[in-house]
């Protein structure tokens, strides 16, 4: 028996937002467990029986003595013992633990409101893309983990930024079709909400500073400068080498460099959006946009000054989470349409 058509819509919004906030979580549970430099402590990808964390203690024997074997413990962590090893595995068991919580969460839910016929046409693909694309990062996750097990004492940075841009752009795709859903719940002639140039823009340099600041995580590049607003030495660009197109994205100091001052160009771009989005009627997405814009530069300022307090770090990743939320809305709000029944 289906639902009633008056309710399916809103209901597939409002589990689409709790999937978000689940996802919002993940990027903050992934940014604590690179700034404790948990990340390295599972050397095994086990989708199924890595869902439970050791239960003896020859079982977090076996466990440590795997890390053991990865050139981050041989080169930095040989003094480490049983009870630190069993803080570092806790942060990216449970990182790991959320990511397969947040798949049931969708994957559940979507099968039931399948079998009951309660997916409006023109959204089961789109659902189950991103059901796809959460699976996928799953597997990049552990992509990523396996490039610093051997060789290394900390994952790709590269890698790890196509993680977290993963996460979000799978954090922005659920907010856009929970917003889509809303609008046919208020209006069942409304059309998918269409990305307008303006918005694709905006959205794109903003992208540009979460890369940046995924690089600036990946290389600890937050730790290359503790000044502000100059560098370390004493001017507003770094005076060390290396020099050419590759420091950008390869050495800390410049790319921390890029990431702090980008930050005005993506903040000037957001706000323009959030101009755009109340001319278009939206009240709340815009001032929250605007709100977060204000404490994520301070954050940012704070993080670089503190010399990477964890709890500021942390933060300030939840707050660029929150900030995707609010552009997608944004961004939607310009690109409504609907349709005259």
């Amino acid at each position: 028996m289906a639902l009633n058509t008056a309710t399916q819509p809103l209901q597939l919004a409002r589990w689409l937002l709790a999937v978000a906030a689940l996802v919002v979580t993940m990027v903050v549970v992934g940014g604590i467990t690179r700034l404790t430099e948990s990340g390295l402590s599972i050397t095994e990808w086990k989708p199924i029986t890595g869902a439970l964390p050791p239960l003896s203690q020859a079982d977090w024997l076996h466990e440590f003595a795997l890390y053991q074997q990865t050139t981050e413990y041989q080169t930095v962590n040989q003094s480490m013992t049983l009870g630190a090893f069993k803080a570092i595995f806790f942060w990216e068991w449970l990182h790991r633990l959320l990511g397969r919580v947040i798949g049931l969460a969708f994957a559940l839910p979507l099968i039931w409101f399948a079998l009951r016929r309660a997916i409006p046409r023109g959204y089961g693909l789109r659902l189950v893309a991103l059901l796809a694309l959460g699976g996928l990062q799953g597997a990049i996750g552990w992509w990523m983990v396996k490039s610093g097990l051997v060789g290394r004492i900390d994952v790709s940075h590269y890698r790890l930024a196509v993680h977290l841009m993963t996460a979000l752009f799978v954090l922005g795709g659920l907010v856009w079709t929970a917003a889509d859903l809303r609008a046919l719940a208020r209006n069942p002639a409304a059309r998918p909400a269409r990305m307008t140039a303006i918005a694709a823009i905006v959205l794109g340099i903003f992208a540009l500073q979460l890369l940046w600041g995924a690089f600036t995580a990946g290389l600890d590049a937050g730790h290359a400068s503790a000044d502000w607003p100059a560098m370390s030495a004493g001017g507003f660009l770094p005076s060390i080498a290396p020099w050419g197109l590759g420091a950008f994205v390869d050495s800390p100091v410049w790319v921390q460099f890029v990431h702090r001052w980008w930050a005005w160009v993506a903040a000037a771009a957001l706000v323009v959006l959030s101009i755009r989005a109340m001319r278009a009627g939206a009240r709340g997405a815009p001032i929250a946009l605007k709100t977060l814009l204000v404490i994520q530069i301070g954050l940012g300022i704070a993080t670089v000054m503190s010399g990477v307090v964890i709890d500021i770090a942390v933060a300030h990743q939840l707050v660029a989470a929150l900030l995707v939320v609010a552009a997608t809305l944004c961004a939607h709000r310009i690109g409504n349409q609907t349709r005259m029944a």
